[in-house]
C-alpha cells in the first residue's frame, strides 16, 4: 500500500477550499487497502438521480415482467430525443410490506438535463395525469438533484462502473479519505465548511395538506424536501469473483449486510432512518434478478445519522469488520466490487411524489 504522502484527495482540485471545519486526524494516516473515487468533469456542476418506481399488490408470485405498466415506463428511458434521455439506467427489483416493487434507477449529468427529458420524453405529462383512484398499481418518483459539492463517493476497484460513474472523464488513484470514522465526511465538499446539519422527525408539512389521512393508497402526495437530507446508494457485485470467493462473501460477507438492510428498514426510525430498501439489480433484457449485483438505497435525515449507525450500531459494525478480514484474507485477488455514492441535499434538490402507494413507501414514511 503507498504512503500517506503519494494519496490523493478524494475531492477534485477545483473543488478544494480551506477548512473552517477541521477534518478527521485520523485521515492522516495510511490506509489499508486502497480505494478510489470517480472523477467528474469540472463542467458537470450538478447531476441528477432518480427512482422511478412501480408497486404492486402481494400476490402469489411476482408479476410477470416485463408488465404493460413497467414497458410504458421503460419508453420514457430508451425512445424520444437522444439528447435528453439519461446517461445511464438500470432496472431493480426489492419486495416491502407485502409489495413488489420494480424501480429504474437512472442519471443525468446536470438537473436541466433531467428537466428537459421530463418534458421532451412526455413523461412529464404522462406522470401528472395519472389518476390514483384508478391505478392498479401505485407510481413513485424520487429525485435527487445535487451540486457536486454536495456529492460524494467511493469505489473498491478500478474498474468499477456504477451509477454516477457512467458520467466521469476519469477516475482518482488511490485516495486518503477512506477507511476510518469520518472519512465519508471528508469526502464532502461542502463539509470542508459546513456541518450540514438536517432536520429530524417527521413532516407536518405532508399532514396538514393531505388533512392527516393515513391511507395513501388512493392519493398522490409530495413530500417537501428537507434540509441536509442525506442519501446513499451502497452497491455489491461479485459477478467476477472465484467460485472459491463467491462462496466465501455469501457465506460471511452477504448475511451480515442483509442483517444491517434489516434494521434499517423496521428498526430505522428511531437513529434517524426514513426508509431503507435492499434491491436485486435486474437484467435489462430478461429483468431476472441474474445479475450477482445488490445495493441498498437509504434516506437519513442527517449525514451525522448515517455516521453514527456506521459507527456506533452492531449491524454495521459487524458489516465493517467483516469486510476488513475479507479484505485481508483476500487482499489483491479479491474480485468483489464495493461501491457507494452519498447526496446531502437542500430542500429544493429533492422530489418525493407517490401515486397510490402505500404508506411506508419511501419518504411516505415521514407523514405523522
Amino acid at each position: 500500500m503507498a504512503s500517506s504522502d503519494d494519496l490523493e484527495s478524494a475531492i477534485s482540485q477545483h473543488l478544494l477550499q480551506p477548512h473552517t471545519i477541521p477534518s478527521k486526524p485520523s485521515s492522516k494516516a495510511a490506509p489499508p487497502y486502497p480505494s478510489y473515487v470517480n472523477r467528474f468533469p469540472s463542467s458537470i456542476t450538478d447531476i441528477a438521480m432518480a427512482v422511478l418506481g412501480l408497486q404492486y399488490p402481494s400476490s402469489p408470485s411476482s408479476p410477470t415482467l416485463p408488465t404493460p405498466t413497467l414497458t410504458k415506463l421503460l419508453s420514457f428511458v430508451t425512445s424520444g430525443p437522444s439528447e435528453s434521455l439519461p446517461s445511464f439506467w438500470e432496472p431493480s427489483s426489492y419486495t416491502d410490506a407485502g409489495y413488489f416493487n420494480i424501480a429504474l434507477i437512472a442519471y443525468w449529468p446536470s438537473t436541466q438535463a433531467f428537466r428537459d427529458w421530463k418534458a421532451d420524453s412526455g413523461f412529464g405529462a404522462w406522470w401528472d395525469a395519472l389518476d390514483a383512484e384508478t391505478l392498479d398499481c401505485g407510481y413513485f418518483l424520487e429525485a435527487f438533484l445535487p451540486s457536486m459539492e454536495r456529492f460524494e463517493t467511493v469505489l473498491s476497484r478500478t474498474d468499477i462502473r456504477e451509477g454516477s460513474a457512467h458520467m466521469r472523464d476519469s477516475i482518482s488513484g488511490a485516495v486518503k479519505e477512506h477507511a476510518y470514522w469520518g472519512s465519508m465526511r471528508d469526502r464532502l465538499p461542502a463539509a470542508q465548511g459546513d456541518e450540514l446539519a438536517g432536520e429530524k422527525g417527521g413532516t407536518t408539512a405532508g399532514d396538514k395538506a393531505y388533512g392527516g389521512d393515513t391511507d395513501t393508497s388512493k392519493r398522490r402526495i409530495r413530500i417537501p424536501g428537507r434540509k441536509n437530507l442525506t442519501m446513499i446508494r451502497s452497491g455489491q457485485d461479485w459477478s467476477s469473483t472465484t467460485p472459491e470467493e463467491r462462496d466465501l462473501y455469501l457465506s460471511t460477507m452477504h448475511p451480515v449486510l442483509i442483517a444491517g438492510m434489516d434494521f434499517l428498514r423496521d428498526e430505522g426510525e428511531a437513529i434517524g432512518c426514513y426508509s431503507c430498501r435492499f434491491m436485486s439489480v435486474l437484467s435489462s433484457a430478461t429483468f431476472s434478478a441474474d445479475t450477482e449485483r445488490t445495493f441498498g438505497l437509504a434516506y437519513f435525515d442527517e449525514l451525522a445519522s448515517l455516521e453514527t449507525w456506521c459507527k456506533g450500531h452492531k449491524t454495521h459494525l459487524d458489516i465493517f469488520g467483516r469486510f476488513h478480514k475479507y479484505a485481508k484474507e483476500l487482499g489483491e485477488k479479491m474480485k468483489l466490487k464495493l461501491w457507494h455514492e452519498v447526496a446531502v441535499l437542500e430542500p429544493g434538490q429533492q422530489v418525493f411524489e407517490y401515486v397510490g402507494c402505500h404508506g411506508k413507501t419511501g419518504m411516505l414514511a415521514t407523514l405523522g
